[in-house]
């Protein structure tokens, strides 16, 4: 057979070549560069506030794993309705979402104040979330939405540290020193510090430090020490009582339109969850860090920490008690969401009772008052 010369051999090579990849072209499904999905969230809280920061937190979180698909913008509180207006303005799609906590809906369904308000039977924050994850409150949360006919996805994260009683112009002594105190709580605590005859404002976070200043409230709450230093409060009381049931297991949460989120392709679907759940754990490790060392800053400021008498605490949990009875009677939902929170507490406080070490016992033997002499 007579040999083909290299050139000729090579030109039909790269002919034979260049046919495949045009079949190839022809064969294959076009790819164009995806566009990319804005979603406007507005947080809950001014933007000084801590609170605003784990909003882009989150925000950031889903941004980074999402790179050019999938892009999330906060805003603070205000900036399109009131902290109030958040549920209403993410169902209509005036926002894509919201970032804030549920006992904010509180008026529309007195059920949605369960997650958070309350001592929950004696869960912490952390087990108030295994619950609503695995216990079956997500379901709950999402029959209660639709009952009340608001078209929202919601993700529950961000176990808060426990909440103090608030700040005073005078320490708390006992139950007396509540009646006929004007004070400014949200979602069921209203309930039980008005049984316990105080005369309650749910007053949004922004407007708290000025109605104290202003004397329109004798005393408030809002949450922990970086918000409460950030939002103002030691510039108008020297006073704050640690330690209360009045919300010891909220958390924070992500609302998103429905119909905004289920458009999105399920990858994206899923950074969002995965987002949720990684701002999850670095806001409780957060607020550890930033709570404590602002703390420490109010104390040196001269602001004085008290614990809430006993008396007081057992107090709210007499008057939770009237709270809920009321609310069950009243509302079929509250009391489905309450049982499904008592059973879970039974099981897991046991579990976490009989398993957990006494920390103090630890701590003590550190830094405690012989340790220190």
């Amino acid at each position: 057979m007579k040999k083909q010369p290299t050139a000729s051999r090579r030109r039909n090579l790269l002919k034979g070549a260049g046919a495949a990849v045009a079949a190839s072209a022809i064969g294959a499904p076009m790819i164009s560069k995806a566009q990319t999905t804005s979603l406007r969230i507005q947080s809950t809280w001014p933007a000084k506030d801590i609170f605003h920061e784990y909003a882009l937190d989150f925000a950031k979180k889903v941004n980074d794993l999402a790179g050019n698909r999938l892009k999330v913008e906060v805003l603070p509180a205000g900036a399109v309705v009131g902290a109030f207006q958040i549920l209403e303005a993410v169902n209509k799609g005036t926002l894509d979402g919201g970032h804030g906590v549920i006992a904010y809906h509180y008026g529309q369904n007195s059920a949605l104040a369960l997650w958070g308000s309350g001592p929950a039977f004696g869960m912490d924050p952390n087990m108030v979330l295994a619950w609503h994850h695995y216990g079956g409150g997500k379901a709950l949360l999402e029959e209660i939405y639709k009952a009340i006919n608001v078209n929202v996805v919601s993700y529950l994260y961000g176990p808060m540290p426990c909440q103090p009683l608030g700040w005073f112009k005078k320490p708390v002594a006992s139950v007396t020193d509540i009646k006929g105190l004007k004070f400014r709580t949200v979602g069921l605590a209203v309930d039980v510090f008005t049984d316990m005859g105080a005369a309650v404002n749910p007053l949004p976070g922004g407007e708290i430090v000025p109605a104290l200043d202003r004397g329109l409230i004798d005393g408030a709450e809002f949450n922990n020490a970086s918000s409460d230093l950030a939002l103002g409060f030691p510039d108008v009381s020297k006073v704050c009582m640690l330690q209360s049931f009045h919300q010891s297991g909220e958390q924070f949460e992500i609302l998103f339109n429905k119909t905004k989120i289920e458009a999105l392709p399920q990858e994206l679907r899923n950074v969002i969850e995965y987002a949720v759940q990684a701002a999850s754990a670095d806001m409780s490790w957060k607020a550890i860090h930033r709570n404590t060392e602002d703390y420490e800053k109010m104390k040196q400021a001269g602001v004085k920490f008290y614990k809430t008498p006993d008396s007081v605490l057992r107090a709210q949990l007499a008057a939770w008690d009237a709270t809920i009875a009321k609310k069950s009677a009243e509302n079929p939902l509250f009391k489905k969401v309450l049982d499904s929170q008592r059973a879970y507490a039974q099981r897991v406080k046991q579990w976490q009772n009989d398993y957990t070490v006494d920390f103090n016992m630890a701590y003590n033997h550190y830094f405690g008052a012989k340790r220190k002499a």
